[in-house]
């Protein structure tokens, strides 16, 4: 069956390739068609680094996908992600014309240009400009500016930009493949679309979207988004710990990780020990609880940390984020991980997953690690309803308001 009535989401991750094939219908809902999966390698850090094998890898999750839902894919929509994505606030202006006065949707165009007029590192593209607030004549507050009368039109943007090669080089790998990619999206930025709904995002909200290889993360406050970042750590640097640490194989380690561990210490009984039973080039060993916990709970300490410090330098406060922490991503499962969490934000934790407008198979929604594919498949939904959609690396471009509840 061809492809023109479906939307396809591609997640490029370290530990996995997960494609999304879905339909998109006119009352805003989405409805999934199948799932596409295959375990990935040649990705490091969110990061391709191994071109060949990454492709084989997203080759065979598309193939898992067009078998179980019955379409053939030509075209995708991208999550990008990795360390080397930044992002900060800035605002834009643009004096109306005497003779005018009236704001048209071209006057939006050049605000938005005005406030990309801030130097960024040469390697780097804009990813997103993602609307915060309109002004007109200084009122706030403006929902859809359009056809007001007024002087001077200005709008707060919050701007997501990375190393352009390192981005083209997922785009690549996807179109040797002949399939060509419709637009690219920030990771968290997708997750964020299914984790939370229009409430959680006026209240006031962190969406730590903690992966294999990365731990992204988005803050909305008044219904915007208002920071976003990446961090180049994830579930792997854990499973490389105990690996180090206990001197055992990296097979070993992720599975005593997934199986055994936990983030929570002292709740272990004194001595309690965890048996890895012997295989085939590996001898067994008894594993401490309590250090195999310890480990764990290290590393993902130093990782919320690393994400508060972040927050802090950029000026965000914890203060007003009335829905408090969302936690999701493949690693977000681990033992123990919301009760750490609530300890460094000093916030209210809830584990989650893909909720709101949204039907299909429910083990897709139900399973965190497919956050972000799915969240991908709602943002493209937002923009090919009814929205232009501008070249590459010029993300939201032609934001209205409609759009911008959906971010």
């Amino acid at each position: 069956m061809p492809n023109e009535d479906f939307i396809v989401g591609l997640e490029i991750g370290t530990s996995k390739v997960c494609a999304v094939v879905a339909e998109g219908r006119p009352d805003g809902t989405v409805k999934i068609n199948g799932v596409g999966y295959a375990p990935s390698r040649g990705v490091r850090k969110g990061e391709i680094v191994d071109f060949e094998t990454a492709g084989k890898c997203v080759r065979e999750a598309l193939a898992d996908a067009e078998e179980k839902s019955d379409i053939m894919i030509g075209s995708v929509y991208l999550a990008v992600s990795g360390g080397h994505i930044e992002s900060f606030n800035n605002r834009g202006l643009v004096n109306i014309p005497p003779e005018r006065e009236e704001i048209c949707e071209d006057d939006f165009e050049e605000v938005q240009a005005a406030a990309r007029e801030v130097s960024i590192p040469p390697p780097n593209q804009f990813l997103h400009s993602v609307l915060q607030h309109y002004y007109v004549d200084g009122q706030d507050g403006v929902l859809n500016p359009i056809g007001m009368m007024g002087t001077a039109l200005e709008a707060d943007f919050h701007i997501i930009h990375g190393v352009g090669t390192r981005i083209k080089n997922s785009i690549r790998c996807v179109k040797e493949l002949d399939i060509e990619v419709e637009d690219v999206v920030f990771g968290p930025l997708a997750s964020a679309q299914v984790v939370l709904d229009m409430d959680q995002k006026n209240q006031g909200a962190l969406v730590i979207d903690v992966g294999a290889g990365t731990t992204g993360y988005v803050v909305y406050a008044d219904g915007a988004v208002k920071h976003s970042g990446c961090l180049a750590v994830g579930g792997d640097h854990i499973t490389n710990d105990l690996s180090l640490g206990l001197r055992i194989p990296m097979a070993r380690a992720e599975k005593l990780k997934t199986e055994e561990g936990s983030v929570r210490l002292g709740r272990s009984s004194p001595g309690e020990r965890v048996v890895l039973k012997d295989e085939t080039g590996f001898a067994g060993k008894e594993i401490e609880r309590e250090m195999l916990n310890t480990i764990i709970h290290c590393r993902v300490r130093e990782t919320f940390e690393l994400v508060k410090k972040r927050l802090d330098e950029s000026g965000a406060s914890m203060d007003f984020l009335g829905a408090g922490v969302q936690l999701t991503g493949g690693s977000s499962t681990m033992v123990g991980i919301d009760e750490l969490a609530q300890e460094i934000f000093g916030l209210p934790v809830h584990l989650t997953c893909v909720k709101g407008t949204m039907s299909g198979p429910t083990n897709a929604f139900d399973n965190p690690q497919y956050s972000c594919a799915i969240g991908v498949v709602k943002y493209a939904h937002a923009m090919t309803a009814g929205i232009r959609r501008p070249g590459l690396f010029r993300r939201i471009a032609r934001r209205i308001p409609f759009f911008n509840n959906l971010l």
